[in-house]
């Protein structure tokens, strides 16, 4: 059996793909989670095989340090769902992880969800052809790759220190990486920089 862990938005949305994967012979569904830390506390307690994981619940910086197993409370691999026009938010994570994380559409019906999950289980490679294309459309980031996981910290809210706190460098540090974003994207605060990186599929 495939143990299996689903962390993604939405009560409705983790009860209609339980019920469907707990249907197959072969998988079984050990665990919910419908918040980035909910998930690192599953992976941890829940040891799942494969997660299958919300782009949007983890921050791009973490699902790298899960996949790479370098996060303690990580574990298993990761089928991670995606919109197509945020493809180019996960190449990087791909080119380094590609064993390890496997990516999806939203869009894909549930039993191409149930198939990722036991391909991706024997180690195997799980990629979307559709995401392929997406990501090549959209025009190259402007980021670093520092950049992108102050960004995406950005994101959550929090403030300087504590984003300087959770990647382990200086709040100065943080502060120029910030600075540098919003002069690469043109925006003139740094929620307006999250709004034009999320569009452009940047983060």
């Amino acid at each position: 059996m495939v143990r299996t862990l689903l962390a993604l938005k939405g009560r409705l949305v983790r009860g209609a793909l339980a019920h469907l994967l707990d249907a197959e012979d072969d998988i079984a569904v050990v665990g919910e989670a419908a918040t980035s830390h909910a998930l690192r506390e599953a992976l941890r307690d829940d040891r799942p095989d494969v997660a299958v994981v919300d782009a949007d619940l983890v921050p791009l910086h973490q699902l790298a340090r899960i996949a790479a197993g370098g996060d303690p409370d990580g574990g298993g691999r990761l089928l991670v769902l995606v919109e197509r026009r945020r493809a180019a938010r996960v190449r990087p994570v791909l080119a380094e992880h590609g064993r390890r994380v496997g990516f999806l559409s939203r869009e894909v019906p549930p039993q191409r969800i149930a198939e990722g999950v036991r391909l991706l289980a024997r180690g195997q490679v799980v990629l979307d052809p559709e995401l392929v294309v997406a990501a090549l459309e959209v025009a190259d980031s402007p980021l670093t790759p520092r950049e992108r996981e102050v960004l995406d910290v950005a994101a959550e809210g929090h403030p300087v220190r504590d984003i300087a706190e959770k990647l382990a460098v200086s709040a100065g540090t943080v502060r120029n990486h910030l600075s540098r974003i919003m002069a690469k994207t043109g925006a003139r605060t740094r929620l307006e920089a999250v709004r034009i990186a999320r569009e452009s599929g940047w983060i």
